[in-house]
């Protein structure tokens, strides 16, 4: 299957199926994905690197950012979110924190009533100071696709050693104050079948949830290309019964397909 990247730092505003009209910021090169995992399902493709010397800097984000932010507010253009994502995990930047303060800068001259949202893979939860960070946005959107260290390692593919039980415990460190996402997919990869929305999947992961305990949880599926033609999506039937047993938990859920 084809997948994408962002050629731009900030792109968009695009319509996003779980936060609304989002405006993207890329913090990692717009000519390849830079990222510590290199999940299966991801729609910028496969990972190459795990650093690289051609980051945006942080001047640059901000002027970037300034730029389209003055573009929107003259064109009396709606904002309902700026969204770090981008072409790999955005926390891997070494002037990560600086940009979220820039950014709740601008968003407060501008668009004050929009919110900041950080999609996260979870790994850098262990540097202080990108929790620091997390805990200042208005959405730290942040993954745990498994609560098995086996799946996480076909699904995942973490570029270094990672465990759950270590990703548990630095999602302890925001309290509860942190939205789950989880991609639930199911085929075959190296020949091997991957499947993270199977019984014991789901019982082992909503033991994490009661551990955790997010304020809310998004549950979802792959919505676009993936590097791997053998994935299947899981059915939102299937995803709307595992929001159920989330919703048991009195934990607030949100279901995307």
């Amino acid at each position: 299957m084809g997948t994408f990247l962002f050629d731009k730092i900030i792109f968009g505003p695009v319509r996003s199926r779980r936060l609304g009209v989002s405006l993207g910021v890329n913090l990692l090169p717009i000519d390849s994905k830079v990222c510590n995992f290199d999940c299966i399902y991801c729609e910028c493709g496969w990972t190459k690197s795990t650093t690289s010397s051609k980051l945006p800097t942080r001047s640059e984000v901000k002027e970037s950012m300034l730029l389209r932010l003055q573009q929107m507010k003259n064109s009396a253009e709606d904002l309902d979110v700026i969204t770090f994502a981008g072409n790999g995990e955005p926390t891997i930047h070494p002037h990560f924190t600086e940009i979220i303060d820039d950014t709740i800068e601008l968003r407060d001259s501008f668009f004050p009533k929009a919110r900041i949202a950080v999609l996260s893979n979870s790994t850098m939860l262990h540097k202080p100071k990108v929790v620091a960070a997390l805990q200042k946005v208005d959405q730290n959107i942040l993954k745990l696709d498994s609560g098995f260290d086996s799946t996480i390692k076909i699904l995942n593919k973490p570029k270094k050693p990672i465990t759950v039980e270590q990703v548990v415990e630095n999602l302890k460190q925001f309290n509860g104050n942190f939205i789950l996402q989880t991609l639930f997919v199911r085929g075959i990869y190296n020949g091997k079948m991957v499947d993270n929305s199977t019984p014991a999947e789901i019982e082992k992961w909503l033991s994490i949830l009661k551990e955790i305990k997010p304020r809310e949880v998004m549950v979802y599926t792959f919505a676009r290309s993936t590097p791997v033609d053998s994935l299947i999506k899981v059915p939102h039937p299937e995803l709307e019964k595992i929001a159920t047993r989330v919703r048991a938990l009195g934990i607030s859920v949100q279901v995307s397909e």
